[in-house]
């Protein structure tokens, strides 16, 4: 799509009236006063978080932002292979991928061997390695992100509309009772908008969420604060509708000039605009890049002095920045301190950068933030609907904690090395920032994530059996044929962000038909009494309301007989109990693509995958590991009689 061809427009760039691009939204009236819920932030992390409550009738969310309204430019704008995957599961990444520019391959520029003053193209890269994700790495304006969100939370059961113009005031934790179970969080709001400004409400929540950001209330509330060094490094970043002969504009681009520091350009979406982030100064100890009063010209002439010899003349600057690189990180996410996570269950959490903040460059503060909302999102609907007990909660703080580590000390590695050593360029070598890209593209497209073994991650005793599927990461998907109709689609495009697990059943070899064939004596397993799907499917549910099978057979679809398959891979379900066909499908060998061999799974024993509900790999299987796999969901969720 092009766009933005006469001036930068926010909104739907399909909606040609421009007053119907951003019509007014929000809640209107006083928040409730007691919900299961409350969101603090209306950006990517708490709107992930509430798009995925707003599905659940029986909990009730409130979101709560001090903005006037939704967002109309954005801050972040890029959007990891990771996030996309996300993204279809809350049924939204088409229209992402159409508007969004996609990124496909990154340069690499430094200064001329004889004519240091001017640039010349040093190296080009694909900016994805093949096979990584079915998904591109896509660059969107943060404002559209929130859209979309919106859009599904209005779509849902719920009807969640955030309450805009409210300040948090003062949260007051709930204190355990002597059982360890947690009592209600007091939040007092105040009214920043409209008649009632400057008036306060109060509200009573089983959970509090912050996703205020790095100044978040929440966070102070329980105690935590950001630690960590600043790099003493100010970067500016603008947006530009620009005239330019600079050959890689419509590439991601690395710039390291001889005197002037390093430019990185992100082309944006709609074909003209895009975004430069620009090396500004070294920051004396303590001092803050404000001071300095940077200005919007300075940003630019500093950028045609690192183009050079090309030109650039900017027409128009939407939205423009100045910050401080900083890598910072909380104790924990929850208001449970360590030493007493055994006496004690959490109520008030911090997400995205509330407890951990990244420089902008390597892209990953929007992309981790709404990860850390995916991963405590499906945890609070098993234990709001008492699915799960709440000491699940404790493994949000565990998880997240540790992925943030990981991903701040890449952070502060690939922002060291493109910093010039003493803002002048000097330093750098774009040899090693090309190798360490490429080294490090699996951190960048949000796939490095690798839970430990927990009570929600198995250990990978059976990891040979399917080596594609590491215990531990997100289920990477590959394409299969659906067996009912022939339709071509990816394998894990049916995990949607509905809080269920997933058990995907490879067959191994054998008569499929027989008795004793592997997948049919686990579906005869599965249908009895004491298995998992009986023992935490609530009565009157469907069945794959808990735990939803899938199977995939070896052979073609047209050397199978649907007729034939046992009756838990055709479900009967809702009111009229009509049968779900959409629980099979087989290996794309005509298409040269075919799970098993993609993925390493063993086309003799075959395995079972057991899939989370944010998509991560929780274990790997024997077909009859039937007691590990009884074993493995007895050890965090609640049976129906419970």
């Amino acid at each position: 799509m092009q766009f933005h061809l006469n001036g930068f427009e926010p909104g739907d760039p399909e909606i040609f009236d421009r007053s119907e691009r951003y019509l007014a939204s929000g809640a209107q009236g006083s928040v409730p006063d007691e919900v299961d819920v409350l969101i603090v932030g209306c950006g990517p992390a708490g709107q992930t978080l509430a798009a995925q409550l707003s599905a659940f009738p029986d909990i009730k969310t409130c979101l709560v932002e001090q903005k006037p309204g939704r967002m109309l430019l954005g801050q972040a704008d890029g959007i990891a292979c990771r996030t996309m995957e996300m993204f279809h599961a809350f049924g939204f990444s088409e229209r992402v991928l159409k508007e969004a520019c996609w990124i496909n391959e990154t340069t690499f520029w430094k200064p001329h061997d004889r004519q240091d003053a001017t640039i010349v193209r040093s190296g080009r890269v694909q900016d994805v390695e093949d096979g990584l994700s079915e998904f591109p790495h896509v660059v969107l304006n943060q404002a559209r992100v929130h859209d979309f969100y919106l859009d599904v939370m209005r779509r849902s059961a719920t009807k969640l509309e955030p309450h805009y113009g409210r300040r948090v005031v003062a949260v007051r934790p709930a204190a355990s009772g002597g059982d360890g179970a947690a009592q209600r969080v007091t939040v007092t709001l105040q009214q920043l908008e409209g008649a009632h400004q400057g008036q306060t409400e109060t509200v009573t929540a089983s959970y509090v969420v912050g996703c205020d950001g790095a100044h978040s209330v929440v966070r102070t509330s329980i105690g935590h604060e950001l630690r960590g060094d600043s790099a003493n490094h100010a970067w500016g970043v603008m947006d530009v509708l620009a005239v330019t002969d600079f050959p890689d504009i419509r590439c991601k681009s690395f710039i390291q000039s001889a005197h002037d520091g390093t430019i990185i350009i992100i082309p944006r979406e709609g074909g003209y605009l895009f975004r430069l982030y620009i090396e500004l100064t070294k920051l004396e100890t303590g001092e803050r890049v404000a001071s300095r009063n940077i200005t919007v010209d300075e940003l630019i002439d500093k950028a045609r002095r690192i183009f050079n010899p090309y030109s650039l003349d900017v027409k128009e600057v939407p939205w423009w920045s100045v910050y401080e690189i900083g890598q910072r990180l909380t104790d924990k996410f929850d208001d449970v301190p360590e030493e007493e996570i055994a006496t004690r269950l959490p109520s008030v959490f911090i997400v995205g950068d509330a407890c951990h903040t990244h420089s902008p460059k390597a892209g990953q503060g929007m992309n981790v933030s709404m990860q850390d909302a995916f991963n405590l999102g499906w945890k609070l609907v098993s234990v709001l609907r008492k699915r799960c007990p709440p000491s699940l909660l404790h493994t949000y703080s565990a998880e997240r904690r540790a992925i943030a580590r990981e991903l701040i000390d890449f952070d502060r590695e690939w922002a060291a090395l493109l910093a010039s050593t003493h803002g002048d360029g000097g330093g750098t070598d774009p040899v090693k920032i090309q190798s360490y890209f490429v080294r490090s593209g699996r951190y960048t497209a949000g796939t490095a994530t690798h839970y430990r073994p927990s009570i929600l991650t198995g250990e990978p005793d059976y990891q040979h059996l399917a080596e594609g599927f590491v215990v531990g990461t997100r289920f990477h998907s590959a394409p299969v044929i659906r067996l009912a109709d022939a339709k071509p689609v990816h394998l894990g495009h049916v995990v949607e962000a509905d809080g269920r697990f997933r058990i995907f059943a490879f067959a191994g070899a054998g008569d499929w038909a027989a008795p004793n064939f592997g997948i049919r004596r686990l579906c005869d397993f599965l249908a009895e009494g004491e298995s998992p799907i009986r023992k935490y499917t609530p009565r009157g549910e469907d069945i794959d309301a808990m735990i939803d099978v899938r199977a995939v057979f070896q052979q073609a679809h047209r050397d199978l007989a649907i007729e034939a398959v046992p009756a838990l891979l055709l479900p009967q379900k809702g009111r009229y109990g009509l049968r779900d066909y959409e629980k099979m499908f087989c290996a794309d060998i005509r298409g040269g693509n075919d799970i098993f061999a993609i993925r390493g799974i063993d086309r003799e024993a075959g395995c079972m995958v057991v899939v989370r509900p944010d998509q991560y790999v929780a274990h790997v299987l024997p077909l009859d590991g039937y007691r590990q796999l009884a074993s493995f969901f007895d050890g965090f969720m609640l049976s129906h009689s419970e």
